[in-house]
């Protein structure tokens, strides 16, 4: 490393002219091969979106990845491919559709899911339920209809027996736990 002092020392009695410093080398920086690099993701790992509690939206919401809501949502949510969690400070005052929704908060409107429909324990839907599967936890509050029909699945079924399958409706209000097996 450079000094002042030893720029400046005279040689043989005369005044030295200053010298130009001179630098130690700093150490190499990590190469970039050294780095992780960013590859490619896998494909079954999704893109998830999140709305935070103080967020309020009043309106229509669609998109194409999966969404966690934890604020106010007031319209209608059209989320038909992909997942939709309503965490347990949302409040949700719209028809909802996705391909799976699990509702940890408040949902007051009809909701349609083209796999599954999941109430969870502390979860609360008035409205009615459209799905091929609907898990209501113990602990859950639900009130409106429940139509289990399966021609909500991408691929529609027709029985091979030629026999028409009665759509499943029933009406509750009451607490999930007494729906509870």
């Amino acid at each position: 490393m450079w000094k002042r002092d030893q720029a400046m020392k005279p040689v043989n009695g005369e005044q030295a002219a200053p010298t130009m410093p001179t630098y130690e080398p700093a150490p190499p920086a990590p190469s970039a091969a050294a780095a992780p690099q960013p590859g490619p993701r896998p494909q079954n790992v999704r893109d998830v979106v999140n709305i935070g509690k103080s967020v309020v939206i009043k309106g229509e919401l669609n998109g194409s990845e999966d969404l966690t809501i934890e604020g106010q949502i007031e319209g209608t949510i059209d989320l038909r491919e992909n997942v939709l969690t309503i965490g347990p400070n949302g409040k949700i005052k719209a028809q909802v559709f996705a391909k799976s929704v699990v509702v940890l908060g408040t949902v007051a409107g009809n909701i349609t899911a083209s796999e599954k429909i999941d109430i969870r324990d502390g979860g609360s839907v008035e409205g009615d339920l459209v799905s091929p599967r609907v898990g209501i936890s113990e602990g859950a509050h639900f009130r409106g209809s429940v139509d289990m029909n399966k021609k909500l699945q991408a691929v529609p079924q027709r029985p091979a027996s030629g026999h028409h399958t009665p759509e499943v409706s029933h009406r509750q209000e009451t607490p999930a736990a007494a729906l509870a097996h």
